[in-house]
Formats: C-alpha cells, sequence, structure tokens
C-alpha cells in the first residue's frame, strides 16, 4: 500500500512503524506484506488516534500548512472540555473584578486617610497601591510555577490557594484605615496569588490542539474586560462616603467583602470541579473531585461517564509521541509515565529571553495605563481661578493640565465602555483575523497602536466640555472622544495580550517545564507592572506640577514604541525546542520517546 499521507509516526499493535534508525515509514523495506485488508484498516486507525493525540506541538510540513491555511477559524461551540474551562473562567474573573472596582474609588479612599495631602502625592500613592500587587507577586511568581510543576504541588493547589489567600489580603484592604495597612494587604495579595501563570498552563493542557490556541487563551483577557465591567459598577455604585450610609468608619468595605465572597465561591467551585492536569498529580486520589463528581450525578442529573480524553494504551518498549498534555499511564501501570525534567538553567532558551523581554515591556505599559487611567479620570480640572501649578496658564502645544474630574459612578461608567470594547472585540473579531494573520503577526501588528492611545489620553483635558471647572467633564464631544480613545487601546490590548500569551506559551523549551515557563511570564510580568505604575504615577504627580499633565503618557508612549521593536525579534515556538535523552525529533517536526 502506497502512503500518501503526511509523514507521521504512527504504532502498529505496540510496535513502531517508524524504522529503528529513525527514517519515515515510507523508506521501510518494500518486503513487508501490505495486502492484509485487516492491517491496513489496523494501521488507519491507529494513524487516525496518533494525529488526533500528537497535534499539540509538531510542527506541519508544506503540504500540512497549505491544507491548514484552508480550515476555516474553529467556532467556540468546538472547545474541547468546556466544564473545565468554565471554572477556570470563574476563578479569573476575581482578580479584574478586585482590580477594577478598587480603580473606581482609589483615589477618593486615599483622600480618607488623609484629606490634608495634595492632589500630586494622592497620585503617587495610587501608583504604590496598584503596584504593590505585581510586586509582591513577581517576588513568589516563579516560585508558584515550579511547586505547580511539582509532585507535591500541582496546579490545582496552587490555584486555590491563591485565590484564598486572595480573599483575605482583599478583606484586609477594605477595612484599611492607613496608607501603610492598604500596601501591607496588597502585597500580601500579591505574594500568595501566583493564580494568572497557572491557570494558562492549564488551558494549554486543556487544549491539546494549536487550531484552538486562538479561541482558549482569549477567555483570559476576555475575562479582564467582563470584570472591567462589573467591577467600577460595583465599587462605584456601593463603594464610597455616599454609597453605604451604615458603615461610615469604613465606607469602602462592602465593594470588598463582595469580591471575598465571590473569591470563596470560586475556590470552592475549584476544590469540586477542577481536574488536575500535571502529569506527576493528575493520577493522584481527589477528594474534592469525587465529592463534586457525586454532586454533579446526583444534584445536577449530569452524565459524566464519557466526559475528557481517553488514555492510549501502549505495550512495553513502544514509542509514544511526546505531547504537551500530559502522558497517560500503560494499562499495566498504576503510576504515569514520568518522563525527565529539563533543568531550570537549560530553560533560557534565545527564543524564551527575547519573547519575555518583549512581554515585559507590553506589560509594562498596559499596566501602566491601567493605572494612570483610573488617577486622570478622578483627578481635578484645571481651574483658572485656582490654577496648579499657582499661576499657570495653559499655552502651547504641551503645557496643558488638569484631569477629567469624574466621580465613582462616571469612572464605573468610563471603565464600563471599555470593557464592552473589548468582549465586542474579543468575541466576533480577534479569533478571525488572528486566524487569518497568525499569532506572531498579529502581536506586532497591533502593538503599533499602543503609542497611538498614549499620545492622544491627555487631549481629553482639552475638549470643550458642557460644565465648567471644578465640575466633573460632561457632555457628547466628552464622551464621543473617551470612547474612541478607548476602542484603539482596547483593539491593541485585545489582540496583544492573548497573542502574547500563546508566545510564551509556545517558546517553552519543553512540556515538562511549562508551568515552570508560565510563572516565568508572570513573574516578568509582575516586575514591569511594579515598575510603571510607580513611576507613572510619579511622573504624573510631576506632570501636574510643571503644567504638563501629558508627561507621564508621553513618556508611555515611548516605552510602547520601543516594545514595538522589540518583537520584531520574536518569533512562535513549538513547545518542544530542546530534546532530552531518550527524545527523539521525527521528520515531520514531531517528538517521540525513542528506544532508551
Amino acid at each position: 500500500m502506497s502512503l500518501s499521507q503526511p509523514r507521521t509516526s504512527y504504532h502498529d499493535s505496540g510496535r513502531s512503524s517508524t524504522s529503528s534508525d529513525g527514517s519515515d515509514p515510507e523508506d521501510a523495506s518494500p518486503d513487508v506484506d501490505h495486502s492484509s485488508d485487516r492491517d491496513r484498516r489496523e494501521r488507519q486507525l491507529l494513524l487516525e488516534t496518533n494525529v488526533e493525540a500528537g497535534t499539540g506541538l509538531p510542527q506541519v510540513d508544506d503540504t500540512e500548512q497549505v491544507e491548514a491555511t484552508k480550515e476555516k477559524a474553529v467556532a467556540w461551540r468546538d472547545l474541547p472540555r468546556k466544564d473545565q474551562l468554565v471554572v477556570l473562567t470563574l476563578s479569573r474573573l476575581s482578580e479584574p473584578l478586585t482590580q477594577t472596582s478598587l480603580g473606581s474609588y482609589l483615589f477618593y479612599q486615599l483622600q480618607s486617610f488623609n484629606p490634608s495631602l495634595p492632589d500630586s502625592t494622592i497620585s503617587y500613592q495610587a501608583g504604590i497601591i496598584q503596584a504593590a500587587f505585581p510586586a509582591a507577586q513577581f517576588l513568589t511568581a516563579i516560585l508558584w510555577g515550579r511547586f505547580a510543576d511539582s509532585e507535591y504541588g500541582g496546579r490545582k493547589r496552587v490555584i486555590s490557594m491563591g485565590l484564598l489567600g486572595t480573599m483575605f489580603a482583599v478583606l484586609g484592604f477594605g477595612f484599611s484605615h492607613s496608607f501603610p495597612m492598604a500596601v501591607a494587604f496588597r502585597c500580601m495579595g500579591g505574594m500568595l496569588n501566583g493564580n494568572i501563570g497557572v491557570m494558562r498552563t492549564m488551558i494549554s493542557e486543556i487544549i491539546k490542539e494549536k487550531k484552538y490556541q486562538s479561541r482558549a487563551f482569549i477567555i483570559m483577557p476576555m475575562t479582564f474586560n467582563i470584570g472591567v465591567i462589573i467591577g467600577p459598577i460595583l465599587g462605584s455604585l456601593i463603594g464610597g462616603k455616599h454609597g453605604v450610609h451604615w458603615m461610615t468608619k469604613y465606607p469602602y468595605a462592602l465593594p470588598n467583602l463582595l469580591n471575598a465572597t465571590f473569591l470563596f465561591t470560586s475556590s470552592l467551585s475549584v476544590f469540586l470541579f477542577l481536574e488536575e492536569t500535571s502529569e506527576l498529580r493528575k493520577h493522584k486520589s481527589d477528594p474534592g473531585l469525587r465529592i463534586g463528581r457525586w454532586i454533579r450525578r446526583h444534584i445536577f442529573r449530569q452524565n459524566i461517564a464519557n466526559e475528557g480524553y481517553s488514555a492510549v494504551a501502549l505495550d512495553d518498549g513502544g514509542d509514544m509521541e511526546l505531547q504537551q498534555t500530559p502522558i497517560t499511564p500503560t494499562p499495566a501501570s498504576d503510576k504515569p509515565v514520568i518522563r525527565q525534567k529539563l533543568p531550570f538553567r537549560r530553560i533560557w532558551t534565545r527564543n524564551v529571553t527575547l519573547t519575555m523581554f518583549s512581554h515585559g515591556l507590553l506589560a509594562m505599559h498596559v499596566g501602566t495605563f491601567n493605572s494612570l487611567w483610573f488617577i486622570y479620570l478622578s483627578t481635578p480640572r484645571y481651574d483658572p481661578a485656582h490654577p496648579h501649578p499657582k499661576g499657570f496658564k495653559p499655552h502651547g502645544l504641551i503645557h496643558f493640565t488638569g484631569g477629567l474630574a469624574l466621580p465613582p459612578p462616571r469612572i464605573g461608567m468610563a471603565l464600563a465602555i471599555l470593557g464592552i470594547i473589548g468582549i465586542t472585540l474579543q468575541l466576533f473579531l480577534y479569533p478571525r483575523l488572528s486566524h487569518k494573520l497568525g499569532t506572531a503577526s498579529s502581536y506586532r501588528l497591533f502593538l503599533m497602536l499602543f503609542p497611538v492611545t498614549y499620545t492622544l489620553v491627555p487631549f481629553l483635558s482639552t475638549v470643550p466640555t458642557w460644565s465648567k471647572p471644578p465640575a466633573g467633564v460632561s457632555g457628547i464631544l466628552i464622551w464621543i472622544s473617551i470612547t474612541t480613545v478607548l476602542f484603539i487601546q482596547v483593539l491593541a490590548r485585545t489582540f496583544a495580550l492573548p497573542c502574547a500569551t500563546i508566545l510564551i506559551n509556545n517558546c517553552c523549551p519543553h512540556p515538562s517545564v511549562l508551568g515552570t515557563v508560565h510563572g516565568l511570564g508572570q513573574s516578568v510580568s509582575s516586575l514591569t507592572r511594579t515598575f510603571g505604575p510607580i513611576m507613572g504615577g510619579f511622573l504624573f504627580g510631576r506632570g501636574l506640577d510643571m503644567g504638563v499633565v501629558g508627561l507621564a503618557w508621553w513618556i508611555l508612549a515611548c516605552v510602547a514604541v520601543l516594545g514595538s521593536v522589540a518583537s520584531k525579534f520574536v518569533r512562535e515556538g513549538d513547545g518542544h525546542e530542546i530534546l532530552m535523552e531518550g527524545e527523539v525529533r521525527n521528520k515531520d517536526g514531531s517528538v517521540r520517546r525513542g528506544e532508551l
């Protein structure tokens, strides 16, 4: 039988049909009898099964690439294991919900600690508050990633601990009565939360085929935009001295109490319904999962007998194509097949280093924007009757100052606009356009929009409004301008952030350190998101004192330009660049475990 299929290693009754020297099956001896219909059916069946299981990592040849370009983008309904993705989505929602609800009243909460402080000092303190969480996260993110990769840790345990730790930190922040106390609880939340990197790792291990990545990896950014809509509304309606009349001593505690309730609910859903994906722990007993399955069968009346991916049976001595997903145990063993773990020092390939550098710059200016945007919306407008700095009058192209002086409900509206735009783009534009352009091309293209946004933002202070200072801005023109600026920023973020996550995932040099690499990415992101808001808050305050409100924004635009240049050197990997002892790369780019 002539095999005209793309070259792919496959197994025949436990034996590898690849020749002993690693050659392609097409180059095997012509003496092999292919006339049996039974053998032909078995080979075809096993070939199809292997293609299904091995699509997580292998690079395709030219024939496969041509066929892949003809495929339509996958739909949301095509995603596998939606039950697990739902649990991860709810867990991820907790952090942006907390962050964005905080932003709508942070400026006013800091003022309540010490009403005598000037606006420039409040802006600097707000930058420190925003940076405290990622600063502490930077110190522990890699450790959480290593813990998630270890036999005594695991993905599920890390996520549960992160949710509970953040819950206690949120409660402490809500009942804080001083700036140092608020900073301390923000640091506590960051140290105990390494969830983002671990969640991305789990998505990669649940979604095995690359064709699903554009959909699967946008779930986390989409969840952020949901939090951007709900969080500000939560913070503005029930946070602040005008929102909670019965809690006069701690007027900003109620939003945090609700956030803590949501965090606890998310941790409970993780305990009951989330399945471990680490190959070192997925076969260990899980009491929480057993309880959750009982609840699903007897309370929700769900049939879950056939859920999940089935194991591929292997005979002793057979070759197995390595995947990015956990390796299943053989029928003769109760333990999973444990492969070697790549040493930490070998993680730092050229592509990993360049990808992390580019990702760090992206996280820096996006995180700084989120921080400065809250501050800018809350900052008092320039009032000619009471100018700051004293005696200042706007002149020239850059010498103008003042924020938008929006109260918490209006800030909530501005942030909700950001979230609505983001979700719309992520649902209808990103998957299709990213499928056509490719991950790396989309990443480079849309990074160029960020400098445009940051350059335009401070000019919102010059847009004519219906109200006069010191009242907050109002009118159709200013809201059209705000929406336009946010649309450009959200469009860039919609493509850049999920593409960056996919690039980090695929630059991993070996599947055994996938959790560590995502933890490293979170650590780099946390470091730059620490430095960015602190410097942004400082520069914003200096700009107010100088009469140049755009100072911080235009410096941020320069950082975004540098990030766009750095992206030119990033390439998309295959997730298995380094081969360890006993691993062999086939001619089609896939990796298998060879004879030891």
